[in-house]
């Protein structure tokens, strides 16, 4: 909606509201001076009615919260006041007139009283009321800017120049040896990638427990028998200096403690080899 529409239609409002309180002033006029006052004080009663509840929106339309329900509450209040004492004006004739004087507002003793109860207790809830939703909307604060905005926020520094550099690069994790009985163990690193924030530093994560299948190799399980044959034909050149443990299972694919094994029947075999030569 443009300008020129949202002016119109304020004006339309101003416009409506004017006829509707000088409608209102009449009646309440009239029921001012019935109930004892006087000339200026009844001209002046329907400012104190109709005014308060022009007042009482403006304050809801401001306010949040409790003192939101507390602006419409004296809103509804006050236009249901105004609302009896104009249908009290309709119904007695002798409101109606310029030369109305102290009288009745009904020919019911306790209707009569009610209603000068409450004509009467208007002014003094309006300087109440009044005064309490003036403090309110003095006192108001707006509320605290949403997360949603502070996010916008950062996204566009963010896209000014300030991006957030991710860390791809791999953390290889140490996969210890875990002999097992009929089961190959082969050294295999095993590489995690973790994306981590410019700010945040990766630590490399120790694997505890087993080794998990997918980290083993594929390699079919070799018997003794097999792991020996394979084992002299690597080392026949070797000298018996070089038969090392830790050469062996290099040389084989195969755990320390296999290695060790192949390592004492290879110099056993080499040593009667030589006894029997000599």
């Amino acid at each position: 909606m443009n300008r020129r529409a949202k002016a119109a239609l304020v004006l339309a409002l101003v416009v409506v509201v004017g006829m509707a309180f000088r409608v209102s002033w009449n009646a309440l006029r009239d029921v001012a001076r019935a109930i004892g006052a006087d000339g200026t004080a009844a001209n002046l009663y329907p400012f104190v009615v109709d005014g308060l509840m022009a007042l009482a929106l403006v304050a809801a339309l401001v306010l949040t919260g409790d003192a939101r329900r507390f602006a419409l509450r004296v809103l509804a209040a006050y236009t249901l006041a105004s609302l009896v004492l104009n249908y009290v004006h309709g119904l007695v004739p002798a409101l109606h007139g310029e030369s109305v004087d102290w009288g009745r507002l009904a020919d019911w003793d306790p209707a009569n009283w009610a209603l000068v109860l409450l004509a009467t207790s208007l002014p003094v809830g309006s300087i109440y009321f009044g005064s309490d939703l003036v403090a309110k909307v003095l006192h108001h604060r707006p509320p605290a800017e949403p997360e949603s905005a502070q996010i916008d926020t950062n996204r566009s520094m963010a896209e000014l120049g300030e991006p957030v550099v991710e860390d791809t690069s791999p953390s290889p994790v140490p996969v210890p040896e875990l002999p097992a009985a009929g089961v190959d163990m082969v050294d295999v690193p095993v590489e995690v990638r973790v994306p981590v924030a410019a700010a945040e530093v990766s630590r490399p994560r120790r694997a505890t427990g087993r080794v998990p299948v997918a980290a083993r190799s594929s390699r079919p399980v070799r018997s003794e028998a097999e792991l020996l044959a394979e084992a002299r034909s690597l080392t026949e050149s070797w000298p018996v200096e070089k038969l090392t443990g830790e050469g062996i299972r290099k040389a084989l694919h195969t755990s320390a403690a296999k290695a060790r094994v192949v390592r004492e029947t290879l110099k056993a075999e080499r040593e009667h080899d030589a006894a029997a030569v000599s």
